[in-house]
């Protein structure tokens, strides 16, 4: 790792943006030193602790124009206005995870929801105030791990939790003390979920498409569907958190140190086309190669350790009335493996004879950054950041050589507010420089013998100068109505994974190829928002255009360019791996949607009742008239909550539509509905409380299916849950 200055991302003027609220009432950001509303989610830590563990983006799927890309339960990608991928950031602390999750959708996002204070989601090209390049938005985490302010005293909470449909538990321990003047935080996690069950007849065998296969073959193929689960869906998970801070009327300071690993099954991983050229006997060799991964094992395993620095110093001058600082060092190392369960092991040690080597893939991602924010009077805010990154992929599946990635940022943010109306400006400069290498290989073929040499190596130095730019105007029109406008230019350079990959990606599919010669995305985003609130009454309207230029996209080879490429490659002359050929493109592509949210609170002799109704719905096409693939459908939510003193019961339904818009090799996806419950009491045992949650999820056992996952078909979403959670705080 190198240790020189890093990047602290843009904590500018965070009352910058105004969206949609998730709750109709004032909240307070961690960004912010003052309460805001608008366009930001803010899902409080209660919230999390009373719902199912899951994964990050199942967190939040509920939220409008938030949904998740599924690869198994222990991954879920966060969407927002169906963009994804490395175009949302997601962040702890208000810093950028460093993680691999950008190098393939079968990797997780380093998060960890325990001891969550709040999850802030920022939706649309205006996240550039808090990191670059983040076109469709930022999800923040926010813990206490650093506390700003002083623990009263000490506290003690016990967590436990139980799930049926993966049988599987998982428990937590937290402590917060100030012990000397010093605040001191401590937390544990620990979760063990076995693979998921799934609805009757959720399960896709390749008969089902293939229906020319004889009867006798798809009886045969056909016995894992009485399983009624998903091999390889397991995942557990075991962090630590540790913290210390000091605060004054200087300030505050604090160091901590985060632990994290996780190990989850890889519920779907493609595989290699065969090398043999003998024509019939590939089919057995096929049937063979299927048998032996029946009971093959694929699992991934993370370790991430993660060292922060932060605090602030209170100048109070007449320029200037705050320094913050931050620094962060990353170390994350993903290794994805094969293994045979027991019992099952061939004669020979390498049993791929379709040229797939089945050892391990080992994804390294080594990064610090560090950042200053000077906060000026007036509402003001520069900031300086600086990052490094260094990427390798090594092992069977090595699909990237090293990268290595410097940036550099600068900033500045302003607010004005003038009695009806406010006006907030936002400008950030980045310079990125990315250094890789592509190595082209060689294959060569001898009888029965296969074999890979390494070609020639060419170097490449990129550098992208990106300038961006929001503006938002927030206007009262009465005591009921207020109007928001958002406009907003964002550059985002292009990834190390969309300049230098050039290899088999199984989790995909395909053999990816990068593309040196990509230029600078430039995203233009025109927003408006309506808000109504009156006696108990609210609602929005959000409507949104996204303008990409030069978006970056894999693009698949054509049916007939594949079959060539096939023939080829029983010829031995392919080196594609028999797998799909995928380039990265660009293409200017346009993302249209609306938001919609009614409800109205009703005041009960017995409690509160709140009924709402949300609508999201995107689309998304290239220039060419092609739709934008795996494109979240149109949902409608319907909600209740009912509150009584200390009780709490959500019901909610979620509607998705199907989806018939795809993009080219596309399938179009049903829809279907989600009917999630959750009852929470909260006991007060004098000097401490229990909360008992009990929860059900998908309670009509839907099969589902989730477009914007690249393995939909595969993977289905798992089926009805009943689960229950404790957590005893004294």
């Amino acid at each position: 790792m190198k240790n020189t200055f890093k990047a602290f991302l843009v904590i500018g003027a965070f009352s910058i943006f105004n969206i949609t609220a998730f709750e109709e009432v004032i909240v307070t950001s961690s960004f912010v030193n003052t309460e805001v509303n608008g366009s930001l989610h803010v899902v409080e830590g209660d919230e999390v602790d009373a719902n199912a563990n899951g994964s990050l983006g199942e967190a939040i799927d509920d939220l409008l124009g938030v949904s998740s890309a599924d690869y198994g339960s222990a991954i879920g990608q966060p969407i927002i206005r169906g963009i994804s991928g490395i175009r949302v950031k997601v962040l702890d602390n208000g810093m950028v995870n460093r993680d691999v999750s950008a190098l393939g959708p079968d990797h997780p996002n380093d998060t960890d929801l325990n001891n969550v204070q709040q999850i802030e989601i920022i939706k649309g090209p205006s996240s550039l105030l808090y990191a670059n390049g983040g076109i469709g938005g930022i999800i923040n985490i926010v813990d206490n791990t650093i506390s700003k302010t002083d623990f009263d005293g000490p506290e003690f909470n016990i967590g436990a939790e139980s799930q049926s449909v993966a049988d599987g538990d998982a428990t937590s321990f937290t402590y917060t003390d100030n012990v000397g003047g010093f605040n001191v935080a401590l937390s544990y996690k620990n979760a063990e979920f076995g693979n998921f069950d799934v609805p009757d007849g959720a399960l896709m065998h390749e008969e089902e498409e293939h229906h020319d296969e004889d009867e006798d073959h798809e009886e045969e193929e056909h016995h894992d569907e009485d399983e009624g689960f998903l091999a390889n869906s397991d995942y557990e998970l075991e962090s630590t958190n540790i913290g210390i801070s000091k605060t004054g009327d200087w300030g505050y300071f604090g160091i901590s140190v985060k632990s994290l690993e996780n190990m989850h099954g890889i519920p779907f991983h493609g595989e290699e086309h065969g090398h043999d050229e003998h024509g019939e006997e590939d089919h057995d060799e096929d049937e063979h190669e299927e048998e032996e991964h029946e009971d093959e094992r694929i699992f991934a395993t993370t370790d991430s350790d993660k060292l922060d620095i932060k605090g602030s110093y209170n100048v109070n001058g007449s320029l200037l009335s705050a320094i913050d600082y931050s620094f962060r060092d990353t170390d994350y190392v993903l290794i994805e493996q094969h293994a045979e369960e027991e019992g099952h092991h061939d004669e020979e040690e390498d049993h791929d004879d379709h040229g797939h080597e089945e050892g391990p893939t080992t994804f390294v991602n080594d990064a610090s950054e560090f950042g200053l924010t000077f906060n000026l009077t007036g509402n003001q805010k520069f900031v300086i950041n600086v990052a490094d990154e260094e990427s390798s992929v090594i092992g069977a599946e090595s699909f990237m050589n090293p990268v290595a990635s410097d940036e550099t940022t600068f900033g500045y943010f302003v607010s004005r507010d003038y009695g009806a109306y406010s006006i907030d400006l936002g400008l950030r400069l980045d310079q990125i420089d990315r250094s890789g290498s592509i190595t082209e290989s060689e294959e060569h073929h001898e009888e029965e013998e296969h074999h890979e040499e390494e070609g020639e190596t060419s170097y490449f130095d990129k550098s992208f100068d990106n300038i961006s730019f929001a503006a938002s105007l927030n206007r009262d029109l009465n005591d009921y109505f207020d109007i928001d406008f958002g406009f907003a230019v964002v550059e985002r350079a292009p990834s190390a994974t969309e300049l230098f990959m050039n290899g088999p990606h199984l989790a995909t599919q395909r053999f990816e190829v990068g593309n040196t010669n990509l230029a600078v995305e430039e995203s233009t985003n025109f927003e408006f928002t309506v808000n109504y609130n009156n006696e108990g009454a609210y609602s929005s309207f959000t409507m949104y255009r996204n303008s990409v230029d030069n978006y970056i996209y894999l693009m698949d080879e054509s049916e007939e360019e594949h079959e060539e490429h096939d023939e080829e490659h029983e010829e031995g002359h392919d080196d594609h791996e028999g797998l799909t050929l995928a380039n990265f493109m660009q293409q200017n592509a346009e993302f249209e949607g609306v938001e919609l949210q009614v409800g109205r609170m009703f005041e009960l002799a017995s409690g509160t009742l709140d009924l709402r109704y949300s609508r999201d719905e995107v689309s998304a096409t290239f220039d060419d008239g092609h739709d934008v693939p795996r494109i979240t459908p149109a949902r409608n939510m319907y909600s209740l909550a009912y509150t009584k003193d200390s009780m709490v019961f959500k019901l909610m339904l979620k509607d998705v539509d199907k989806q018939s818009d795809v993009g080219e090799g596309e399938t179009t996806t049903d829809g279907y509905q989600m009917l999630n419950a959750r009852l929470t009491k909260v006991f007060d045992l004098g000097d401490s409380n229990l909360s008992v949650s009990i929860f059900g999820n998908n309670l009509l056992d839907e099969v589902a299916r989730n477009h914007a996952s690249y393995v939909k078909s595969e993977v289905p979403l798992p089926g009805r849950n009943y689960g229950v959670k404790f957590n005893l705080t004294f």
